[in-house]
């Protein structure tokens, strides 16, 4: 009957001479399908199919695959994770975990005021969306976890992340049915992310990781389907999703910078995909730059516009001076409004008397600033703390005075380039100072104090004045002059070393004296406020930085404070080996006497099964590769099964390979929540290993057997996760209850 069928529409192809009109339209469409089918390379090439049956590669009769989605399936899997998402999603009706960040942020946006974050923008802009667009007005603090939200409302943000997490499944139903043709792979892939007890949680709360990942799996399911479309290229559903895969690169990589894996992913795919074509001999080189060209505009061009854009409106939104203005350089700070230098006239040359404030040129170097605290004993000499403050603060203040000269009378003269000064407190009166003992921190350097009273000291408050790039009896000019000040007494120069003090130095940053004088911007200055009344102003309109220019500095900022993060003493973090055999998980609310106790935990059953299944599939790659290698004669199924296996599987296992190994090489805090990303990878690898396992059960026992084995197979997994779901389900806020016991 198959080969009855396969010779009628072979027939049907080449027999279009004496035929009706009807029958040559049929033809003519079965030409261009032949043509659009030889601008595809070999390795990618499929048999064109009849309405039933058609041949495979090597002649065998096997049956024609379905493109059509299973309503029935997804729409049940879509409903039960809406439920499980949603379910409760008010409880604990207090602030948990990074909320404290992530809702404050959103109400920053609300309220238009500047912060910094080590995050790209776009994840915290559509949480204040969400909050203002279900009647938030933005005024409540986040101060701390635990925090009663009484009349603010809350929920429109964390349902906005709730309806995010919710996709998860249903994509990931909708990548394995594609990937592996098998409602069943789909069906169990998508139940490991339904009823994890980790990704229910980390869905319901004002949190990145649920955008991220909704775009990071949204970027899979457009590649995935764009692969789909290959047979008919620069068809309107090829360009659209390539342009959707586009969209979910700049969309996940503006949340969070770890959407860079999935872009390298991505990227990787479409290099083989090009590379294949390239080896189609049917394919014109002018062709081919066209596929080149349309890839170049979906996955570069239009992610980078779109990652611009976003910071674009980032930039315009946020335009009130805030809490993050000390992150940046003086001239970002001039478009700020309420910023001290927005708009502003100040002497536009520096002079003795003035009264300033001093910014390091490093990216978050911070301002020069002293308190009233000393060096604890055993720091150096037991003088006052000088350290770079990243805040505006009355203790960033410094008088510039001549040595052993009084500035209250006459004209002020102007600081040149080679002057010596010294620098006195305003708050303290105490003396910039450096003597022959260490850095608090930097040991090779010397240590940078206060000393002195009243403005009196010793020589070792002499400093030079250097203009970089300037020669002797320049004048050093305010904002734009780059300035280093070197020790007169040692010859070291003023330095910010970026290292975070000790609770003793209140978590700022040190300050040091440098013995390398080598010019960088950790030893760099500029002069930032400046008042002095003696001396005409001038208007600081006119150094307001360009698009281009705020938008690298704001990415400098970020990336130098990721790297930043370090742990904080008794702070809970986690290694990465701890996260694929579920060590351990993180609080998430009950930190203080709060009535719920919230614990990210992932299911075991899952996670465990998952971390099996990834060993699974190294061992069945290699049986199938192996198998094929040496010439195996297997059926259309069975090859079938080898092809999903290694492709499909393939893809997926290097996507979590790219989305875990990473993170060993990170020198910042880590957390247990960071594997989620890569826990969707290997949960869809799951469902396709499992389902391959399962629906070759023949190869070892007889039909009728192996049909029993797959059933059991399935509803044994399906239960083992259902009953450890409802075992973890206190551990979730989904079905938390007041005093449920800690996991």
């Amino acid at each position: 009957m198959e080969d009855s069928s396969v010779e009628a529409t072979y027939t049907q192809r080449h027999s279009c001479s004496n035929v009706t009109v009807r029958s040559r339209r049929t033809c003519t469409k079965e030409k261009d399908r032949e043509k659009q089918r030889a601008a595809v390379p070999e390795g990618h090439r499929v048999p064109l199919l009849s309405h039933t049956n058609t041949q495979d590669v090597n002649g065998t009769p096997v049956k024609r695959q379905s493109n059509n989605v299973p309503l029935c399936p997804l729409l049940c899997v879509a409903a039960l994770s809406f439920c499980t998402r949603f379910f409760r999603l008010t409880q604990p009706p207090h602030v948990c975990w990074d909320e404290t960040h992530f809702g404050k942020m959103g109400s920053y946006y609300i309220n238009r005021t500047f912060f910094f974050d080590v995050h790209p923008p776009l994840g915290k802009m559509l949480i204040g969306l969400a909050g203002y667009l279900t009647g938030y007005d933005g005024t409540f603090p986040f101060i701390k976890p635990g925090d009663k939200y009484e009349h603010h409302n809350y929920w429109g943000m964390r349902g906005f992340c709730a309806v995010l997490g919710s996709c998860l499944p249903p994509f990931a139903f909708l990548v394995v049915l594609d990937l592996s043709h098998s409602t069943s792979a789909a069906l169990i892939a998508a139940s490991l992310l339904i009823f994890d007890t980790g990704c229910i949680t980390l869905s319901q709360y004002i949190l990145l990781d649920p955008i991220l990942m909704f775009f990071i799996m949204g970027a899979v399911l457009s590649m995935v389907k764009f692969n789909q479309q290959r047979f008919r290229p620069f068809s309107w559903s090829w360009c659209l999703w390539l342009l959707l895969t586009g969209v979910n690169l700049s969309g996940s990589l503006g949340v969070k910078f770890v959407g860079l894996f999935v872009i390298i992913l991505v990227g990787i795919n479409t290099a083989w995909d090009l590379w294949r074509l390239l080896g189609n001999l049917h394919l014109s080189l002018v062709d081919f730059a066209k596929h080149l060209i349309a890839r170049i505009f979906g996955l570069i061009i239009l992610p980078l516009f779109l990652y611009t854009t976003i910071f674009a409106v980032h930039f315009i939104v946020l335009n009130r001076s805030g809490p993050g203005d000390g992150f940046f350089s003086s001239a970002f700070q001039s478009r700020l409004i309420g910023n001290n230098l927005h708009n502003a006239t100040m002497p536009e040359y520096l002079a003795y008397g003035s009264i300033i404030t001093v910014k390091n040129l490093r990216i978050a170097g911070g301002y020069l600033h002293s308190h009233w605290h000393l060096y604890p004993e055993g720091v150096g000499a037991h003088q006052q703390q000088v350290t770079a403050y990243m805040h505006k603060d009355y203790n960033n203040l410094w008088l510039v005075k001549r040595p052993d000269s009084d500035d209250d009378t006459g004209t002020p003269e102007l600081v040149r380039h080679g002057d010596i000064i010294q620098l006195e407190h305003k708050e303290t009166t105490r003396n910039l100072h450096s003597h022959l003992h260490e850095a608090p921190l930097t040991k090779k350097h010397l240590q940078v104090t206060g000393y002195g009273i009243n403005g009196t000291g010793d020589t070792n408050d002499l400093w030079k004045v250097e203009v970089c790039g300037g020669k002797k009896g320049d004048p050093v000019k305010v904002l734009r002059s780059k300035v280093r000040f070197l020790h007169r007494t040692t010859g070291c120069v003023l330095y910010s070393s970026g290292k975070t003090l000790p609770k003793w130095g209140w978590e700022q940053a040190e300050v040091t004296c440098s013995p390398y004088l080598k010019e960088t911007p950790n030893s760099q200055w500029n002069i930032e406020d400046h008042i002095n009344p003696k001396m005409p102003n001038i208007s600081l309109h006119v150094l307001k930085p360009s698009f281009l220019e705020i938008l690298l500095e704001s990415h400098i900022v970020m990336i130098r404070g990721n790297s930043g993060l370090k742990p904080k003493d008794n702070e809970v973090n986690s290694k990465p080996w701890h996260w694929p055999i579920n060590y351990q998980g993180l609080r998430f609310s009950g930190v203080n006497e709060t009535e719920y106790r919230v614990y990210l935990l992932g299911n075991p059953v899952i996670w465990w099964l998952n971390l099996f299944s990834l060993a699974l599939f190294l061992v069945m790659v290699s049986v199938c590769s192996i198998a094929l290698q040496r010439g195996a004669k297997l059926e259309g199924a069975k090859r079938a099964h080898c092809q999903v296996l290694m492709e499909g599987g393939g893809m997926l296992c290097l996507g979590w390979l790219l989305h875990y190994l990473p993170f060993y090489a990170m020198g910042r805090i880590l957390y247990y929540h960071h594997y989620f990303p890569a826990m969707l990878f290997s949960s869809m690898l799951t469902g396709i290993t499992l389902d391959t396992l399962l629906q070759n059960a023949d190869l070892l026992f007889n039909p009728a057997v192996s049909k029993y084995i797959l059933r059991g197979g399935q509803t044994v997994l399906l239960g083992g996760i259902l009953y450890r779901e409802l075992y973890l389900s206190p551990c979730a806020a989904s079905t938390c209850s007041a005093l449920s016991p800690m996991a």
